[in-house]
């Protein structure tokens, strides 16, 4: 074990710790995923252990503690000196100016747990417009490259998943608004905000009935059912005043079949941010539930509670695909591909072949284009059956490049 000395200003508070905290001389304080629930405690155990260490070997999660300890700090305009407490080396200020570029995608996850744990009404606007802005630029950039990291992440990782999954929600549903409804970007706006907080009141509850098989408890099942009252009055707590955002989020799993036309602007963006949940929340793994394949559950959103072609779900679809980035498919030729890109319609991806027709691991992923008749999709594979394990770095430039034409 080799152990490195960590600056107690980096340890996340309130949080599940990502890495064991040790002394000096490699003898356990707290254990990873404890939670240290003020920094009064934090300096006690430092003090008993005479400081606190990590074993190098998880240097990588403490740094993504650390950056997100950082954007908490400069969102919250901190001074230059606070900051540069928090250091754990290099010039911290420097650091934080290049936070927004630097941040991957397990960035931003942890970015999201802590927005959506940490919800100080001083910060959280400030955070949250950060966070946003940060998931504005992926979509425009690389919307692909978005709908990929988080697709996957959502149906391989229950660690972080209500924040992946208000990160998933919120994206989907703006490149629906944007791309296939052309909404104005007012309405983008909202559907983004709306869709990041619309759990907030349950987020610890959602992480941890990730990993639960057994049933709902009493008390659990009254927490699920008045979620979205008790998030909406959270938000009105913290200062926003936004009518149709606390709507949106109020009434976000209110079942109304039927046209968006005929809807109020909060309605119309609920029910596309109830379709677009309905669709994360299938995908998601979970202790008790298995997943099903992307595929089907963007197909169970087409359909509306009376069996009807549901104009939202329908928007979604059009939107990220009946195979969207992120997904695991079979073709033709017997190989297993990963989807990198949408296509020229929603059901014809490019794909990256991992699995080879013999069954066997490839050594490099191999383009196919799927509108090639002898490459198309013949089935949808759920993630569970996929034994690779993907490499998000890796992939993630794959799914870059100039779009395909697209029919709308």
């Amino acid at each position: 074990m080799n152990l490195v000395p960590v600056n107690a200003e980096s340890i996340p508070i309130g949080q599940p710790l990502p890495f064991p905290l040790m002394d000096k001389d490699g003898t356990l304080l707290a254990k990873k995923s404890f939670v240290v629930t003020s920094r009064r405690e934090l300096n006690d155990i430092s003090q008993r252990g005479g400081g606190l260490f990590i074993d190098i070997a998880d240097s990588e999660a403490h740094h993504r503690a650390y950056v997100e300890r950082l954007h908490i700090l400069v969102r919250g305009d901190k001074s230059l000196g606070e900051i540069a407490d928090a250091k754990i080396g290099g010039d911290a200020a420097a650091r934080a100016a290049e936070l927004e570029d630097r941040m991957d995608w397990l960035d931003l996850q942890e970015a999201a747990n802590g927005l959506l744990r940490d919800t100080q009404a001083a910060t959280f606007l400030d955070r949250m417009a950060g966070l946003l802005g940060q998931l504005q630029r992926h979509s425009l950039r690389n919307a692909d490259g978005a709908l990929f990291a988080l697709i996957y992440l959502s149906a391989t990782d229950s660690r972080l998943y209500s924040a992946t999954h208000a990160m998933l929600v919120s994206i989907m549903g703006v490149l629906a608004a944007r791309d296939v409804l052309n909404w104005p970007s007012q309405d983008q706006a909202l559907v983004a905000q709306a869709a990041l907080t619309m759990n907030v009141s349950m987020t610890d509850l959602q992480d941890r009935l990730a990993l639960q098989a057994e049933p709902l408890t009493a008390v659990q099942r009254t927490t699920i059912n008045s979620h979205a009252d008790a998030s909406a009055q959270l938000l009105r707590s913290m200062g926003i005043s936004d009518a149709d955002w606390l709507e949106v989020v109020q009434t976000h799993h209110t079942q109304a079949p039927g046209p968006l036309g005929s809807r109020s602007r909060a309605q119309r963006i609920a029910r596309l941010i109830q379709r677009a949940d309905m669709f994360a929340a299938r995908l998601a793994p979970r202790a008790g539930r298995t997943p099903i394949a992307p595929a089907a559950a963007m197909q169970a959103c087409y359909f509306d509670e009376n069996k009807a072609i549901d104009e939202a779900g329908a928007a979604l679809i059009k939107a990220v695909g009946i195979h969207q980035p992120g997904s695991f498919v079979r073709l033709a030729t017997e190989e297993i591909a990963v989807v990198i890109k949408r296509g020229a319609n929603t059901t014809t991806p490019r794909v990256a072949v991992l699995v080879n027709r013999a069954g066997l691991a490839t050594v490099e992923p191999t383009i196919r284009e799927t509108s090639v008749r002898e490459h198309r999709i013949v089935a949808s594979v759920p993630h569970r059956d996929v034994k690779v394990k993907l490499n998000l770095e890796r992939l993630l430039p794959l799914t870059a490049g100039l779009l395909s034409d697209r029919p709308w």
